[in-house]
């Protein structure tokens, strides 16, 4: 055989000559997702291993996400990613990244102010906005809505848990567009938040917050659990994990436990569950109109519910007498603890003494436990 032949061999075997234009294009997303995360620095422990998981599943011709079971093969004779990707299938990881969240979260704001439910629960309105708007398009069948219109809610591990079980071809967009949108936080929710409240109540400063006992933090994880569960059991697995992780936290008796679940845990399933998320978007489903939809009005409900919980903070500065930090009803979004933080961030701009953090994780962590108990109701629905 001529060597010139044998390289022609290597060539046309290799991604170079099979690389389509989808390809090409989900590999430029996945770069620019890249100078995202590290050169701009938005949320790079999630958007980089989404980005490289997004590279490697467009290489042509390696095979990452092949799937032997589909050709009556065994599972270890699958690709990596494929391998990597039945844990996100199966919601193993996003249950376990609730646990490393409960583990990281101090509930203590939330049952010092219980009113924060409400502007937890006020911040899912654009939760509802998405579905109303993605079945207005014609688009979507109601499953479909309801997986995508949970991106409101600015949670990635339930947008997973819900579009598994609800429509799981479209898995991959739905996760992509819930990860951007948390990622964009300090870039999309200050202009909602300046537009809709007052420079007069952005200067608010809200008194401290009442000390809360070690029992009563003891007994909120392990109530919420059987109330929630009680009440909508599919949601047990994502607030059992969550209210599991932050008992560890209160319990004062594992410590050895809570400090896995916060860091090694998270870290290790954060890189697994990411990777694969990024894995799940190929230029096949990725590159089509119903996807340039999910973006779009995922970015809506996102927006919408930020607006919700900022008109909710508002009523709530009406009926206190001027009391409530309109500001921290932004915050009902479930991303902890981003949307606190940058709650406190644009009320430290209209008044340097605003310290508005620990007020703000009350409608924060709210917003986690009510973005699971929408998905619960929409599975209850439509599942």
């Amino acid at each position: 055989m001529k060597i010139s032949e044998v390289f022609l061999e290597l060539f046309q075997t290799s991604g170079f000559a099979n690389i389509t234009w989808r390809e090409l294009v989900m590999l430029v997303v996945a770069c620019v997702l890249l100078y995202m995360a590290i050169a701009k620095g938005f949320e790079p422990l999630l958007l980089t291993p989404i980005a490289f998981g997004i590279l490697l599943a467009n290489l042509p011709m390696a095979n990452l996400m092949y799937d032997a079971t589909a050709e009556g093969g065994q599972w270890w004779q699958s690709g990596l990613l494929q391998i990597i990707y039945s844990g996100e299938r199966s919601n193993l990881f996003p249950c376990l990244i609730f646990m490393g969240i409960g583990a990281m979260t101090d509930f203590g704001p939330l049952i010092a102010n219980p009113t924060s439910l409400l502007l937890g629960a006020s911040a899912q309105f654009g939760v509802y906005i998405a579905f109303i708007g993605a079945r207005a398009t014609g688009l979507f069948t109601a499953p479909e809505a309801a997986a995508l219109g949970i991106i409101g809610g600015a949670d990635g591990p339930t947008s997973i848990y819900l579009s598994n079980a609800l429509a799981p071809h479209l898995t991959g967009p739905i996760a992509v567009a819930a990860y951007s949108y948390m990622a964009l936080i300090p870039l999309i929710q200050p202009p909602i938040m300046k537009l809709l409240t007052t420079e007069e109540e952005r200067k608010i400063q809200m008194q401290q917050l009442r000390r809360v006992s070690k029992a009563e933090k003891i007994v909120f994880p392990i109530f919420v659990t059987v109330f929630t569960a009680l009440l909508l059991p599919d949601v047990a697995p994502l607030i059992g994990m969550l209210m599991l992780g932050n008992l560890f936290k209160e319990s004062g008796c594992t410590d050895r436990l809570s400090d896995t679940a916060q860091n090694a845990m998270c870290n290790i399933v954060t890189i697994l569950l990411s990777v694969s998320v990024g894995a799940t978007t190929n230029g096949q489903t990725f590159l089509q109109i119903r996807t340039l939809a999910i973006v779009v009005i995922g970015l809506l409900a996102f927006s919408f519910s930020t607006a919700g919980g900022l008109i909710f903070g508002k009523i709530m500065c009406k009926v206190t007498g001027g009391k409530v930090n309109p500001l921290i009803g932004s915050a009902g979004v479930s991303a902890v603890p981003m949307a606190a933080r940058v709650a406190q961030k644009v009320g430290a701009e209209a008044n340097r003494h605003n310290f508005l953090l620990m007020h703000a994780m009350g409608p924060n962590v709210a917003g986690v436990i009510g973005t699971a108990v929408a998905a619960a109701y929409f599975m209850r629905v439509f599942g």
